[in-house]
């Protein structure tokens, strides 16, 4: 039976503030350097992701929490200037939570999270604010919320047949009952050599550590590899899919990878094939690494089929 979804896509996730500044290189231990002006930028792998689906089009949900503060403030407001629902973010007395990032001169970025509010997010918060779980067509989620939220936001969620969409950053050890109810896992190289005990370094090994996985669900695996594209590892075909990389002048990688789990769902969700999805959401993510800053870097999708037009 159809029925009217509330929203194309739901975030459960965090909201952080990013504390950005660029420096000609990581410090090593001990060691002080100059860097460039602190610059203060909307991020959260949640915010994002949120951010990112509805810059494609998206009718865009988010569950969270900030603090009652002025990062907070500027948080909310700016996922509200993105056309996010906020009526389900919650305002908490811990802090905001805060991403202190550097940049170096080469684009690449370290970066410390302090989870403030984010570490409060509950599975009650879910159960509170998820619109019935059958109002969604699909869910994103991240791991910068306790995992015990990430796991029963997921269980609902596959239980009311909405696609859920596991991107496992920060990763960590997953358990079983997580990955019987997901459809898509997207992690990057890094992740994904943590969560299956196999270095990735090339296609064959990111095809190998993303079986292993499979064994413990039914779902399929992106692996996101930069500047090597991304790689599909479907649960349906025993062929593995290497989709090459936009060549682009890499400013600042932070956000790359939300753009391109935001950009895949919402094509997804317009009918593209996995394929194809994946190809948008390499562009998504392309883009996203010219640009400096999380949430800013992040584009339209008129930006996005320009940039796929002009080849």
């Amino acid at each position: 039976m159809s029925h009217t979804f509330k929203y194309d896509i739901l975030v459960i996730g965090s909201l952080n503030a990013d504390l950005v500044v660029r420096a000609p290189h990581f410090p090593r231990p001990g060691e002080t350097i100059s860097g460039d002006d602190l610059q203060i930028i909307p991020g959260g792998k949640g915010a994002n992701q949120a951010v990112a689906a509805a810059r494609q089009g998206a009718n865009v949900g988010m569950i969270g929490r900030v603090g009652k503060d002025g990062f907070g403030d500027v948080l909310l407001q700016n996922l509200k200037n993105n056309r996010v629902d906020i009526s389900d973010v919650e305002r908490d007395d811990a802090s905001t939570g805060t991403a202190i990032i550097v940049v170096d001169e080469d684009g690449q970025n370290s970066i410390i999270l302090s989870a403030g509010a984010n570490g409060k997010v509950t599975r009650e918060d879910v159960k509170k604010h998820s619109p019935g779980f059958q109002a969604m067509q699909a869910v994103l989620l991240q791991l910068e919320i306790p995992l015990e939220t990430v796991v029963y936001a997921a269980q609902s969620s596959f239980g009311n047949d909405a696609l859920v969409i596991l991107n496992p950053a920060p990763a960590r050890t997953l358990p079983d009952e997580l990955f019987k109810v997901i459809d898509y896992l997207i992690p990057n190289e890094t992740e994904l050599s943590i969560l299956s005990g196999i270095q990735v370094t090339d296609l064959a090994s990111a095809e190998k550590a993303a079986r292993s996985l499979q064994e413990h669900g039914n779902f399929s695996v992106l692996v996101t590899m930069g500047g090597n594209g991304a790689l599909i590892v479907d649960k349906f075909d025993d062929e593995i899919k290497h989709i090459p990389a936009f060549k682009v002048e890499v400013v600042d990688t932070t956000a790359a990878g939300d753009a391109f789990i935001g950009g895949f769902a919402s094509a997804l969700l317009r009918g593209l094939e996995v394929e194809e999805a994946v190809k948008y959401a390499n562009a998504c993510g392309a883009l996203a690494a010219t640009k400096f800053g999380a949430q800013p870097s992040l584009p339209t999708k008129e930006e996005v089929e320009k940039f796929i037009k002009q080849g």
